[in-house]
């Protein structure tokens, strides 16, 4: 008997940046393929694409010989090529990343031979040049990073769906989906999509479903050994009046025992002036506010090794980080150590994003992306920052790991 038809070549779910940088990567790599993009809000880039502070990273941080390290180096030149091929707002305006401690003198060299090795032209400076690149820094050094730039990254999500679209690929939203299954009675190896009003048959399925990536991959089959933890970050913004302080992007020297990146001075495009994030437990995968709880999330919380060995390592940092999330002050004595110059009265609150961090069962955030294939379907489980930099290079990965499956 023959199997049924397909409905798509290829369902990709989630239209963040990561998911339309997948589906334009397919369609680009061959012209003609019956692409989908199914994705459970109204709009694109609801979440972490639409709520990030805009930095086109250049790959400091990341382990030389890393995913991260590897696709961050592609998929920044091919951002900053595309906003301008495509007019997209684009200020290459480079970051300093001040050690404002002795202590910190040896992980910023450490930062400055990691950036060599990743092939980044940044370099050591010292409290004098600091000064003249951001008059109202305090530092004993940085690292200047002068390929580092701001863009909007929902205008570029926005663009690239426009490039699927185009080429002939469809995107719906407002469709969530509960499972990609593998349908073995048509002997072919199809994809099952369900979603709440249908079942479509693809050939190939991607799971870019970001803050409940993990729960689709259980739902669909598969046992990864990692669990997403939801970690709100809370901005501020300096009042229009005190934008002159930051000139471009302060950052301060990370804790090397954490993926973040520490709070820091960011200017957007637009002008106005960013300040965080911390990082906080939200309570629910959607977590924007303290407000915002799911009693089902802190269920599946309390029981999960995960939270317990973390918080078991680390609970000293996070009640820091949550003094921060409700002492506008807390927050403002951790900015001025870049910005001696930071009042309470400068900063009022911004929008909050959530971040979708993996953690390993002993308790450890995973800094590198985690993507894995699971026959016809590539679970992306792990894409925080700098996915949105590398997404375009993201993309062509995931659709390699798909052409292993004979897509």
């Amino acid at each position: 008997m023959a199997a049924p038809p397909y409905d798509a070549d290829l369902v990709v779910v989630g239209a963040g940046i990561v998911g339309l940088a997948t589906a334009r990567a397919a369609v680009r790599a061959a012209p003609g393929l019956r692409v989908l993009v199914l994705d459970k809000e109204s709009r694109l880039a609801a979440h972490q694409t639409g709520h990030n502070s805009g930095v086109v990273h250049s790959g400091v941080y990341y382990r030389p010989g890393s995913l991260k390290a590897n696709l961050v180096a592609t998929g920044r030149a091919e951002l900053q090529a595309y906003c301008r091929e495509r007019d997209l707002p684009l200020e290459e305006c480079g970051k300093v990343i001040v050690a404002t401690h002795e202590a910190e003198i040896d992980t910023l060299t450490d930062l400055a031979r990691r950036a060599t090795a990743n092939g980044i032209g940044a370099r050591l400076i010292d409290a004098g040049e600091l000064r003249e690149r951001e008059p109202h820094a305090s530092g004993l050094a940085a690292l200047h990073v002068p390929t580092a730039a701001i863009v909007d990254f929902t205008l570029v999500a926005s663009s690239f769906a426009r490039d699927v679209i185009e080429a002939g690929g469809e995107i719906r939203l407002g469709t969530p989906v509960a499972a990609l299954h593998r349908d073995r009675t048509g002997g072919d190896g199809a994809v099952v999509v369900e979603t709440a009003d249908a079942t479509i048959r693809a050939r190939r399925a991607v799971n870019c479903a970001g803050l409940h990536s993990d729960v689709l991959a259980r739902a669909s089959g598969a046992d990864p050994d990692t669990r997403i933890i939801a970690f709100r970050g809370e901005y501020h913004e300096l009042v229009p009046e005190r934008r002159h302080l930051v000139r471009d992007l302060i950052y301060p020297v990370p804790d090397p025992r954490f993926p973040f990146l520490g709070v820091h001075l960011t200017r957007m495009i637009g002008g106005s002036v960013h300040a965080g994030p911390n990082a906080v437990l939200a309570l629910a995968r959607e977590g924007y506010r303290w407000r915002h709880v799911d009693p089902d999330e802190l269920g599946s919380l309390a029981g999960s090794p995960a939270l317990w060995n973390l918080a078991r390592a680390h609970w000293r940092t996070g009640l820091g980080e949550v003094r921060r999330s409700v002492s506008r002050r807390a927050m403002v004595r951790a900015l001025q150590r870049l910005v001696p110059e930071l009042e309470p009265a400068d900063l009022v609150r911004s929008d909050a994003g959530v971040r979708a961090q993996a953690v390993g069962p002993d308790g450890r955030l995973l800094d590198d992306f985690v993507i894995e294939r699971d026959g016809p379907v590539v679970h992306v489980l792990n894409a925080p920052s700098p996915a949105a930099t590398a997404s375009t290079a993201i993309g062509r990965h995931i659709v390699g790991l798909l052409d292993a499956t004979g897509a």
